[in-house]
């Protein structure tokens, strides 16, 4: 048999064009740079060894390269529907916006083409971020810190955030005859003088005018608080008294905003003798509290007044956020003392369990900890602006690029809004009581420890704490997670009632039962599950606010009715001047 004739040589030109990378080839190697550039991006903002882990989680991980071939693939189709439409077809998005997310919500998003594509790459890229960082094989706590700064970045990179990419914007300013972009910089200007974004009208509210004026007086006060008494509003009222710690880290007229969606007045109105704390805000002249000071000079102090002022030994007690933790920490104290000066307690959105604190937990760590002792551990003043900025982080989009937005791209004044209001009233703390809380609760968890730690000289445990017991949730809670929320339920002791919340930490808690909105989860199983999820496959939902549930619930502890009585304090503790005090009325600046 005679040798196969030689196959024609392949010309160099085509055998050049046959080694060229195809179109899917060049788009899959930009996937991968974006994800590397990315990722490198994200460890270059971390400490060292956390880099070092997340620049390695990726090797060998085949969800990744597939993450990657479906980012390939929707930016071809994203190609092809958007060169169809510049041929006059009809086509549907590629990709859409999370419900919710009203950020290209605006005509002017689709009306374009090139403006649609800016608005679906954007958000292909978006997701395939946050999938990519699910995907890669990381601890929890890191998984977290890198799970949070991407939001960051990808809430920031946004077009609607950028004047040339925001078409909503440009149509304003091309329709003002650029006067929307003047008066866009001077808010900016404005808000740079402030050191924060504007939020609300701030002109339209005053603590005092048209927030917070339940009818009250101050009956007490000593240099870390005023105590309100607030005026019945009923003939007869529930013998038992209701005494409210508010958390230190904001003012307490977040319960007592107007007289429509005020937990202050509501409670109140159903024949309640209220009392509430107005914490301090704090100067530098306060900048040496403890943990303990607020603890003894505070909590301790309250109760002590309002059960010598109303002649009832046993109030029945509220402590919301943190005031919920330093109200949990006095009871073990009290406890461990042999004293019994609570018929009930209830916590609003409050942690004794930091195990899971969140978001804000993922990111105290020894550095951050020791740096800020160093600083301001043995003196100083925590600042309330740099607490809010951290709050305001956790929810971006909502808090700080939607006012970027809105104040400065297109120049116009934040509406009014009360809880906006007071969300920007912050609240500074002494540095050695907020150290030690940030250590002993957010960086060890030792709380939960039975005896680990001493507070006004007694070992702590909350184990020993057994009282009917009223623990509200909010399901979808950023500061204060619903889950760790429930562990209060296993770590005291009692007749435990838990109920769940919609919304988040403040819109979960102040929820007026008028208005009828949102909804609330309880369940009747006794003894409560260990497990929060397992107490939640057992739950009712219930439309309307938890308020009525809370009411029915202690009116049980309320020690029947008397005659309401038409001055306020005793003779020993003269109304001070009016509610709401003079400390609520202190403003950072």
């Amino acid at each position: 048999m005679g040798a196969s004739p030689a196959a024609p040589a392949m010309p160099y030109g085509a055998h050049l064009a046959a080694q060229a990378p195809t179109e899917a080839d060049l788009l899959s190697q930009a996937g991968q740079a974006f994800a590397d550039r990315i990722l490198g991006v994200l460890a270059s903002r971390a400490d060292p060894g956390t880099a070092s882990t997340i620049q390695g989680a990726g090797a060998a991980n085949p969800r990744l390269a597939a993450l990657q071939g479906q980012l390939v693939q929707q930016h071809m189709a994203l190609w092809g529907t958007m060169l169809a439409r510049d041929a006059g077809r009809q086509v549907q998005p590629v990709v859409h916006p999370d419900p919710g997310d009203r950020r290209f919500s605006g005509a002017e998003w689709q009306a374009s083409t090139h403006f649609d594509y800016l608005r679906q790459a954007y958000l292909i890229n978006a997701r395939f971020l946050r999938d990519y960082v699910e995907a890669l094989d990381l601890d929890p706590r890191t998984k977290g810190r890198l799970r949070f700064a991407a939001r960051q970045l990808v809430d920031a990179m946004s077009p609607a955030n950028f004047a040339a990419t925001n078409p909503e914007a440009l149509k304003l300013a091309r329709e003002t005859e650029g006067k929307s972009l003047t008066l866009g910089l001077k808010n900016l200007v404005e808000d740079v003088h402030k050191g924060r974004i504007s939020t609300t009208d701030e002109a339209a509210f005053e603590v005092g005018r048209n927030l917070a004026t339940t009818e009250g007086a101050v009956v007490f006060e000593n240099e870390l608080f005023q105590l309100i008494q607030y005026r019945p509003l009923t003939a007869t009222v529930r013998r038992r008294p209701l005494l409210v710690f508010p958390p230190c880290i904001n003012k307490y007229y977040v319960l007592d905003l107007q007289p429509e969606n005020s937990f202050v007045r509501y409670a109140v109105e159903q024949g309640n003798t209220l009392f509430m704390v107005s914490w301090r805000n704090i100067l530098p002249e306060q900048g040496q509290y403890t943990w303990d000071d607020y603890l003894r000079l505070g909590v301790i102090k309250a109760i002590e007044v309002v059960r010598e002022l109303t002649k009832v030994d046993k109030p029945n007690l509220i402590g919301y956020c943190v005031g919920g933790t330093m109200l949990g920490a006095v009871l073990a104290i009290l406890r461990a003392r042999g004293e019994d000066w609570a018929e009930s307690v209830t916590f609003f959105t409050a942690l004794h369990d930091f195990s899971d604190a969140g978001e804000i937990g993922l990111f105290v760590d020894e550095p951050s900890v020791a740096a800020r002792e160093a600083a301001i551990g043995s003196g100083g003043v925590m600042p309330g602006r740099e607490l809010a900025a951290v709050f305001s982080a956790l929810r971006a989009n909502d808090l700080v690029w939607s006012y970027v937005v809105n104040n400065y791209l297109k120049g116009r004044p934040p509406v009014a809004f009360d809880l906006l209001h007071w969300n920007a009233d912050s609240t500074n703390l002494p540095g050695p009581m907020y150290c030690w809380y940030v250590r002993n609760m957010y960086l060890e968890n030792n709380l939960v420890v039975p005896g680990r730690l001493s507070m006004l000289g007694v070992p702590v445990d909350l184990s020993r704490v057994a009282y009917p017991t009223y623990v509200l949730a909010a399901r979808e809670d950023h500061i204060v997670p619903w889950k760790s929320a429930y562990r209060t339920t296993q770590l005291m002791r009692g007749e435990m009632r838990f109920v769940l919340g919609a919304s988040g930490h403040i819109a979960g808690v102040v929820n007026p039962a008028a208005k009828n909105r949102r909804s609330y989860w309880t369940s009747d199983a006794r003894p409560l599950p260990a497990d929060a999820q397992a107490w939640l496959a057992a739950a009712q939902e219930h439309h309307g606010s938890w308020w009525k549930d809370w009411d029915a619930w202690i009116s049980r502890f309320s020690g029947g009715k008397v005659k309401a009585k038409k001055r306020l304090g005793s003779t020993r503790y003269k109304p001070i001047e009016p509610a709401p005090g003079r400390y609520v009325k202190q403003r950072v600046v």
